[in-house]
């Protein structure tokens, strides 16, 4: 494997990482050809573990005999460019987690039809636009259970270089796509009724006997600031709140992800030794 010493920030071989916006690396026009950037050893070893590719390395010196070796190792073939932690930050625009960046292809997208074939529980992310949020509602639904995860397209692309970080390669865990609106009647085809997180006159409780009987739900989420549109809301099978003291109205998309993906679990998850 060629390590390679980067000494100008306009070096052409690592413009993935320097100067390619989100948009240019998931090239909508030829996703055969789409990148991610995947951030940290942890993170990069959860991506090739699921069967990712990576295509170059971004490894501070003093990590690739440390952090990074057992990644070099099992990427023999492609190259590591390295630098100083100085020049890598300013290339970046950011210091480096763990100083190990890993350009990775993008995977194919799947359908609906094949995230959900299995499926009980599903999330829908419907216009949430902020990388953390979505990396953080990952990791709860791979960590409670969640079958797969849908988004609509305005809502930030999970294969975001923060998104993933934030999700711990939860990403790469939990099967996903993409689903256009109207929300309930693509869902209804696959034979899910869909509970849709918002306050309204008829919302019922989360703890509702209803919901844990349905045996395919979508726990549909909305935006971080207005949440779900009155459209989305009266799409929904039901309308669903979480019951909450001091007169607080409303959690964080995220948190509330993980409280309703906990209450509304099938029980078959499996704690770790």
């Amino acid at each position: 494997m060629p390590i390679i010493e980067i000494t100008s920030l306009d070096d052409e071989r690592v413009k993935a990482y320097s100067s390619l916006t989100e948009a240019q690396l998931r090239n909508r026009l030829n996703p055969s050809a789409g990148v991610m950037i995947v951030e940290s050893p942890k993170v990069i070893r959860v991506a090739l573990d699921t069967g990712h590719e990576p295509l170059s390395l971004l490894c501070e010196r003093r990590h690739i005999d440390g952090d990074a070796a057992d990644i070099i190792a099992r990427c023999s073939d492609i190259p590591v460019y390295t630098g100083s932690r100085e020049l890598l930050a300013t290339l970046t625009g950011y210091t480096l987690t763990r100083g190990v960046l890993c350009a990775m292809r993008r995977p194919a997208e799947k359908t609906a039809d094949e995230v959900c074939l299995n499926a009980r529980r599903v999330a829908v992310i419907d216009g949430v636009v902020d990388s953390t949020n979505i990396g953080a509602i990952f990791r709860s639904a791979a960590a409670l259970g969640i079958d797969a995860v849908l988004l609509t397209p305005t809502s930030c692309d999970p294969l975001n270089r923060r998104a993933i970080r934030v999700s711990m390669g939860s990403v790469f865990l939990v099967p996903w796509t993409w689903i256009d609106s109207p929300i309930g009647d693509n869902l209804r085809r696959l034979d899910f009724k869909t509970a849709a997180m918002a306050l309204s006159d008829d919302s019922i409780p989360l703890n509702h006997p209803d919901l844990k009987q349905t045996p395919r739900l979508a726990i549909v989420l909305g935006t971080e600031g207005d949440g779900l549109s009155r459209e989305a809301i009266a799409d929904a099978d039901m309308v669903v709140k979480i019951p909450m003291a001091h007169g607080v109205d409303s959690l964080n998309v995220a948190a509330a992800s993980a409280v309703a993906f906990w209450e509304l679990r099938t029980n078959h998850i499996t704690h770790n030794s």
